[in-house]
């Protein structure tokens, strides 16, 4: 199921389930993955796209593997906030993985993630090489972060 609403997404994760983080891009797939705390996000792998079938089933054996209650999908607004064509390629995705997951799935302003990245990996003093290797899945935990620490907040609120 789809929620674009981030406390309605809280409240229909699972207890004690980890999150998935997705960075999607036209050629790669970035996933991260959260502990069952929902406090930490962590780099996953980045995925190769090949066809969305090939796609989906490689996300739902880690979902599988890793206990995934939820998945937060990285959304690329304009720099101004409006929708552009990318961010309705990631709806389209979100729309045909709820047919086949009936998890809670959500998304997340992803708006400067890559460039925060970057500047880690940078920090890091990461090879040029390394950095194209690991950039998409650091991106995503970005993303998946941004989420956990917005669900931490909502968490005190209540």
């Amino acid at each position: 199921m789809i929620i674009d609403d981030t406390t309605a997404f809280a409240r229909a994760l699972p207890a004690k389930t980890a999150l998935m983080g997705l960075d999607l891009g036209e050629k790669t797939i970035g996933v991260a993955v959260s502990d069952s705390l929902l406090s930490v996000a962590t780099p996953l792998e980045t995925v190769r796209r090949k066809k969305f079938g090939i796609d989906a089933a490689r996300l739902q054996d880690l979902i599988s593997a890793r206990s995934i209650g939820g998945i937060v999908l990285g959304l690329p607004r304009n720099m101004d906030g409006t929708e552009g064509p990318r961010c309705q390629s990631t709806r389209a995705f979100a729309r045909n993985f709820e047919r086949l997951w009936d998890g809670p799935i959500t998304f997340w302003d992803e708006r400067l993630s890559t460039v925060a990245a970057e500047k880690a990996l940078l920090e890091a003093d990461a090879t040029r090489k390394r950095r194209a290797e690991v950039i998409d899945h650091v991106a995503a935990s970005y993303i998946l972060q941004g989420l956990l620490d917005r669900l931490r907040v909502i968490g005190n609120e209540t």
